[in-house]
């Protein structure tokens, strides 16, 4: 059935090329595609990225500059990464849309060896890197920054409930790739040092995005060997590593988005992109006929698209006083440029 539902969806976005010049029609106005790498239900990190387009479709249209409105369509493409580049391909070819928006690391290599297909469709890729290509604008986050400030807070809360024990914090992830391997491990052990220089970083690896039982299996090994906080970049089978997590007596960090309610008590920390800031903000440019096209940007906490919850109610009864102070002080220094980390 899997194979039948794209068969359809690849007839249905063909079809629409009809009466078309090039399968974009003067009638309907852009058209936008958000493709979601995964699918949207529990998956904050794209419904921001899809809220935010939609947004900004939304109050174009408004203002009346390019009547008729802008549409976007969202196409959510499943946990298979595999399937990505023949789903994205089919958006191309239909010729419908105007832009595909798109969120992951994984995708500047997906994107770049369609644009040379497709040289005349443009996208528009969050949380990925693709310098020097006319037809696609990048925004990557200052991920070093995120993880910086998840293991100042998760090493400032191991040693406030760990007295005497391992100065070890764990990371989870679901896979390894570059950002992951070369900042998101890096910067976390960064920041946990800044704390104390003698801590280290207990890394395992699901090796999928979705194995919650695997993910709580590796948490309760990182556990016993004395990390007693734990950041899981593990998309769905993160959930595995929070309820080991609270049955344990340890403590999580979120990451992305605000996750003190998933298990209030448990989660300690949120540092979060803005993604929807971000899809919002990079479409209106799009709209307007702004964005800057071949362009690689970066962007960070001083920018608004990095951050960390400091004001959750969950967080302030969960977090002591001291901690959340020394906290504050790091986030302030990140957004006035006093702190940098490149």
């Amino acid at each position: 059935m899997k194979y039948l539902g794209a068969f359809f969806l690849a007839v249905a976005l063909l079809a629409g090329c009809k009466n078309t010049e090039k399968g974009k029609s003067s009638e309907s106005g852009v058209s936008i595609a958000v493709f979601i790498p995964g699918v949207l239900a529990g998956s904050a990190i794209y419904e921001m990225l899809a809220d935010g387009t939609k947004k900004a479709a939304e109050e174009f249209a408004a203002t009346g500059q390019n009547a008729p409105a802008p549409t976007v369509t969202v196409i959510e493409g499943g946990f298979n990464q595999a399937e990505w580049e023949s789903q994205i391909t089919t958006l191309a070819a239909s010729r419908i849309y105007h832009l595909i928006v798109t969120s992951n690391p994984s995708m500047p290599v997906i994107i770049s060896s369609i644009s040379q297909k497709f040289p005349n469709q443009k996208f528009l890729l969050l949380d990925g890197e693709l310098k020097g290509n006319p037809n696609v604008y990048t925004l990557r986050y200052n991920q070093r920054e995120q993880a910086y400030m998840a293991g100042y807070i998760a090493a400032l809360v191991s040693l406030e409930n760990n007295k005497g024990g391992a100065k070890t914090i764990g990371l989870l992830a679901a896979q390894e790739y570059p950002a992951m391997n070369d900042i998101i491990l890096p910067g976390y052990l960064e920041g946990a040092r800044a704390v104390d220089p003698a801590f280290s970083v207990d890394f395992r690896v699901v090796g999928n995005w979705f194995d919650a039982v695997k993910a709580a299996e590796l948490a309760a090994g990182m556990i016993r060997s004395g990390a007693i906080v734990l950041l899981p970049i593990a998309g769905g089978a993160g959930q595995g590593a929070v309820q080991e997590a609270y049955e344990a007596g340890a403590k999580v960090v979120w990451f992305d988005t605000n996750g003190y309610a998933i298990r209030p008590g448990t989660i300690i920390g949120s540092a979060i992109l803005r993604q929807d800031k971000a899809a919002y903000e990079k479409t209106m440019l799009y709209l307007k006929g702004e964005l800057p096209f071949g362009k690689a940007e970066v962007a960070g906490t001083a920018d608004g698209f990095v951050d960390f919850v400091e004001d959750d109610p969950l967080y302030i009864s969960t977090v002591s006083r001291k901690i959340r102070e020394k906290q504050t002080q790091l986030i302030a220094c990140l957004r006035t440029g006093e702190l940098k980390l490149d």
